[in-house]
């Protein structure tokens, strides 16, 4: 046979070759990349060979405390923070975060007060109160922050994936799947946090919960308006009867227009909600940016007696600031 054509043979051979393992890398890198996406967090754990009842106690992390059950505005605050942990996703219970911020806010302060005193200053009450300042913005101030930024991402992620799953959860009632089994469909098929927050309702209701008071808890973990609605219809079909696929039907619509509308409405205040950031965040961390950098700056000025009522009277005007802005940002749709 001709060299040139045996060559030409051999190189069409190898090209083919090469495109067919390319297409084969391909196409199974895509089917895992695919499969890791539609698996949430939960069924992970549970393939990976996790006990179901251990799965459910790392998902319940986060576990109302006894005091923050009131009306009170320390209740509200631990609550506040509950919900913020809860929807951020961290992997550690509420109350070993508000004890760490805690540890971390005193630890801070005295640092602060050992070093200025090592430093030459007098340890007055001027320079305790610079130190409890510092220590409170650094433990507690600028965590607070990013588990809220956390917490708003997953919430708003949530909403997102509600009115595909209530679309799931309806086909699924009316292909005949009994409320627990339609419940289940979700669990395989919604990725995280929706996922895993069903998923936990069924071992629940797998322990001996009623469904009504699993989703219920479901909603107050989140605060979210669509599952408490979601509940509230449930409740009511299991009261008084009805089609309850066309019940969440419309829901499904109602939470879709809801949506387009809060959509347009953010878009209309994005320029306040960005004011309000940058008008809570920026003196935070500013100021913790300026006494890193130089303590001395703040250490001078604390040993004024104008000092502490002049700092006192800041702190109070920023809180005020703070509770307007929120409440100027705080839209209702």
């Amino acid at each position: 046979m001709n060299p040139t054509i045996t060559r030409l043979v051999v190189l069409i051979l190898v090209f083919v070759s090469v495109f067919i393992l390319a297409e084969l890398a391909i196409s199974a890198w895509r089917r895992r990349s695919t499969g890791t996406r539609a698996v949430n967090k939960r069924l992970k754990m549970i393939e990976g060979g996790m006990d179901r009842e251990v799965v459910t106690s790392k998902l319940r992390k986060s576990q109302p405390l006894e005091f923050a059950s009131g009306n009170g505005l320390l209740s509200r605050l631990v609550q506040s923070i509950q919900q913020s942990v809860i929807a951020s996703g961290v992997a550690m219970p509420a109350h070993q975060i508000m004890l760490a911020m805690a540890l971390g806010s005193a630890l801070v302060a005295v640092l602060v007060i050992i070093g200025g005193a090592f430093a030459g200053f007098a340890v007055n009450f001027g320079m305790v109160q610079m130190a409890i300042a510092v220590g409170l913005s650094i433990g507690l101030g600028i965590p607070l922050i990013i588990l809220s930024r956390m917490a708003s991402k997953r919430r708003q992620k949530m909403q997102e994936q509600f009115p595909v799953a209530l679309d799931i959860f309806i086909r699924g009632l009316r292909s005949g799947h009994p409320v627990s089994s339609a419940l289940n469909l979700l669990t395989q098929e919604m990725e995280d946090p929706l996922g895993s927050e069903f998923g936990l309702v069924l071992d629940e209701i797998a322990y001996g919960a009623d469904v009504r008071d699993a989703l219920q808890s479901m909603a107050d973990r989140w605060g979210l308006e669509d599952i408490q609605m979601f509940v509230v219809s449930l409740s009511v079909q299991n009261e008084t009867g009805g089609n309850l696929a066309e019940i969440l039907a419309n829901l499904a619509s109602v939470i879709r227009d809801r949506a387009s509308m809060y959509m347009k409405v953010r878009a209309l205040s994005s320029e306040g909600r960005m004011t309000a950031l940058v008008l809570t965040a920026l003196p935070i961390l500013t100021f913790v940016g300026l006494f890193l950098l130089n303590p001395a700056f703040y250490l001078d000025v604390a040993q004024d007696p104008i000092f502490v009522p002049g700092f006192l009277g800041l702190v109070v005007l920023y809180f005020i600031g703070f509770f307007t802005i929120r409440r100027m940002i705080d839209l209702k749709v």
